[in-house]
């Protein structure tokens, strides 16, 4: 901003005088303010760049130290300037006794406790900058003393209670006073604003309130005022508007009421900046503003102002940014189309335009083409735009942001968005635009944003998408498109947002999709896709949404998804999936939404990691869930069997150990026939052998079905007993014994022996 450009000038010319005085080399030394000095180091508990460890050394004359300028005669300490060295501590009050000291800069540091009232007894002082650091406490009631005061600097700090009412008075030869960015309260006394030498105030962001006293027509050479972000109410007073030096007027952030004089802008000639936004003015934008000659930037944003907007800006040839957004803005009667753009068209270096919700009601002319070749920045949004895009708009080449959301613009997206070479940001969503994108879209190598969702726009996503090498952001969703998503979409590794939602994309997701490093939110929710999904997924590192809800998505849920340790948002319901819910899950600490209702889930609902935390909801409509009775489940069977590890035996010991029931069964049955066969010749035979068939692997899993835990008869030491019954109906019992747990090939012996 100007007012700090020019203040900071201020003090860079106070200091070439100030060295003007000092000599390279003193013939003597003066304790006292060596002894001030040293004191000052003492206070400082760090110094990052050693600048006064280094150099504020006694081998050398304090008149040599960094930040030190001397007088030529006396070799007084005349100038103390430590900017922003990072120095931490408290400013010693022994500063006080530099009784020739004129010139005072701290700024940029990080020193902390009360200002030091001893500064009072300086009074030779002209420039105190103090300002960017942590002073706290109120300002010493002393420092009226110090009447050579031209330059006052103590914003950003933590000062704190109400503006001293007659503290500014006694300061006569005041020109620059800054104390923004504290927590003074109160109101702002008027005699602060009646001293006619004052060029800048700054007050900005502190919690004044009241009104702004009138007494402020006293400031004849005012330059920059700055009430930015107050609790300031009332009219503002009708003086501020003559003040014919002035530069820069900020009075944003406030609850200021009332409107602007007819004559606003006739006195201000040299007025480069005005900040009126976020108050509660009303009214029309007076006319005269176009006198501003020097205007560059006006902001009434966020205001009550209603009528057209005034055809005179255009004479604001200067004029860089204008801001007249969330107002009550309204268009020429006679006009069908926003005329005051047309008049705009003069302002050769407008940069940005922002006239965001206002009721408009009206259509963009084709002349918007013709703003100025600088424009970056254009805001439409939410007028009630109606009609078609304007071709026109293709010539704004070097425009970076285009946004007309939420209007009712009609018809196609045009095909001459392809001479905007420099857009990056493209937000047309909320309208009622038709048929396909425009592959010319495709052709904006610049593009980062592409924001197009709930519109009409149907047809497929082209593969030319992969053009888009620095796309970021993609929102389509609500819309009409179809067909199945480009696998040149997967290219795209700067993307970090994907919303395809609501459309009617089908197919699958592509197997030789491509893990998109930065990705960070897929929402392809609401489509037709299908097939399964893919594991590759688990490699997107910094995803923190995932959302495939509302699809056809069949299979298993993939494992490798517990590797997205950022997911905070997970969301698969409402397909086909089957099988159990990966334990991997437990593990994404981060997870605090999930949805897998309405599946063909089945097995255990975990309890552990972020599991804890979710209900019912979370799971309900799938087939054959169960686990604790929060989520509304049955509970599991396997918690029943007095081995807690039973089900993992079943389930993963029967298919090595199966040959080994069969093997018992076969022995059996030998044993069996050799038994009959050692009986004495004399024996008769009562009743007939019995034939004993082989019985195979196949026909035990089915006569146990599949070994099901409901034919269980038993568990022991080293495996599980199984009922049976053969297709023939014979009931068998089979033994499965874990060959792995030690004795167990002597408890198989001991069996065959019996």
């Amino acid at each position: 901003m100007l007012i700090m450009k020019w203040f900071y000038m201020a003090v860079s010319l106070v200091v070439v005088l100030l060295a003007s005085l000092s000599l390279a080399t003193t013939s003597s030394s003066n304790f006292t303010d060596l002894s001030v000095l040293l004191a000052f180091k003492s206070e400082i508990k760090s110094d990052p760049s050693n600048v006064l460890g280094s150099n504020w050394t006694e081998t050398e004359s304090f008149c040599n130290w960094v930040g030190v300028s001397c007088s030529h005669r006396r070799q007084r300490v005349t100038s103390l300037s430590l900017r922003g060295m990072g120095l931490q501590g408290r400013i010693s009050p022994y500063v006080g006794n530099l009784s020739f000291l004129v010139f005072l800069n701290l700024s940029n540091n990080s020193f902390h406790g009360h200002l030091i009232p001893e500064i009072g007894g300086l009074h030779h002082l002209k420039v105190l900058i103090l300002d960017y650091n942590l002073l706290e406490g109120v300002i010493p009631a002393n420092l009226y003393h110090c009447q050579t005061l031209q330059i006052i600097s103590l914003a950003h700090n933590r000062l704190r209670g109400v503006l001293p009412k007659y503290w500014l008075s006694n300061l006569t030869s005041i020109q620059i006073l800054f104390l923004g960015q504290n927590n003074f309260t109160g109101t702002i006394p008027p005699p602060l604003v009646n001293n006619s030498k004052l060029l800048r105030l700054g007050l900005e962001v502190n919690n004044l309130h009241g009104s702004i006293p009138d007494e402020i027509g006293n400031l004849k050479n005012l330059e920059g005022l700055n009430f930015n972000r107050n609790n300031l109410n009332g009219a503002i007073p009708s003086s501020i508007f003559n003040f014919s030096s002035l530069q820069e007027l900020l009075l944003a952030l406030n609850s200021l009421s009332g409107t602007l004089p007819p004559t606003f802008g006739l006195q201000l000639p040299n007025l480069g900046e005005l900040y009126l936004d976020e108050n509660q003015l009303s009214g029309s934008i007076p006319s005269y503003l176009s006198n501003c000659s020097q205007l560059k930037l006006l902001e009434l944003s966020y205001n009550q102002f209603t009528e057209p907007v005034p055809a005179g800006l255009g004479h604001l040839e200067k004029l860089q940014n204008l801001y007249l957004e969330v107002n009550q803005l309204e268009c020429q009667p006679e006009n069908l189309e926003l005329s005051f753009l047309t008049d705009l068209t003069r302002c050769r270096s407008l940069e940005i335009l922002v006239i965001i919700g206002n009721p408009f009601s009206s259509l963009l002319p084709d002349s918007v083409g013709n703003l100025s070749r600088s424009l970056q920045e254009f805001y439409v949004e939410s007028c009630n735009i109606k009609g078609p895009i304007p071709n026109g708009i293709g010539a704004l080449r070097n425009l970076d942001m285009l946004a007309l959301s939420d209007n009712n613009l009609s018809g196609t997206i045009p095909s001459t968005i392809k001479g905007m070479k420099s857009l990056q940001r493209l937000y047309l969503d909320g309208n009622q635009l038709e048929q396909s994108i425009p592959t010319e879209i495709y052709l904006l190598a610049n593009l980062g944003e592409m924001v197009l969702q709930n519109n009409n726009l149907f047809g497929p996503i082209p593969s030319c998408i992969g053009n888009l090498i620095h796309l970021q952001i993609m929102f389509l969703s609500s819309d009409q498109l179809s067909s199945s998503i480009p696998s040149s979409l997967w290219s795209l590794e700067n993307l970090l947002f994907l919303n395809l939602s609501c459309n009617s994309l089908e197919g699958n997701l592509h197997a030789n999709i491509r893990a998109l490093k930065m990705l960070q939110s897929i929402d392809l929710s609401g489509n037709r896709i299908s097939g399964k999904i893919p594991a590759i997924l688990g490699d997107f590192q910094s995803l923190s949404v995932l959302n495939l809800s509302k699809n056809s998505f069949l299979g298993i849920i993939p494992e490798q998804l517990g590797d997205l340790i950022t997911l905070d948002y997970l969301d698969l319901s409402h397909n086909n999936l089957s099988g159990e819910i990966p334990k991997t899950l437990v593990v994404l600490s981060h997870l605090h939404y999930l949805n897998l209702s309405f599946n063909k889930l089945c097995g255990e609902i975990p309890r552990e990691g972020p599991f804890a935390n979710f209900t019912a909801a979370c799971f309900i409509e799938n087939e054959a869930l169960c686990g604790q009775p929060i989520f509304q489940v049955p509970p599991c069977k396997n918690h029943s069997i007095g081995k807690p590890k039973a089900k993992f035996l079943l389930k993963f010991i029967i298919p090595v150990f199966a040959f080994m029931s069969i093997l018992i069964v076969v022995i059996l049955i030998m044993m069996k026939r050799r038994k009959n066969n050692v009986k004495t010749h004399n024996t008769i035979d009562v009743v007939p052998a019995v034939e004993h068939r082989l019985i195979s692997y196949q026909e035990l899993r089915h006569a146990t079905n599949d070994f099901s835990e409901a034919n269980i008869l038993g568990v022991g030491s080293f495996g599980s007993v199984f009922k049976g019954i053969t297709s023939e109906g014979t009931i068998v019992v089979v033994k499965i014994l874990n060959l792995q747990l030690e004795g167990a090939f002597k408890s198989f012996d001991v069996e065959c022996k019996v």
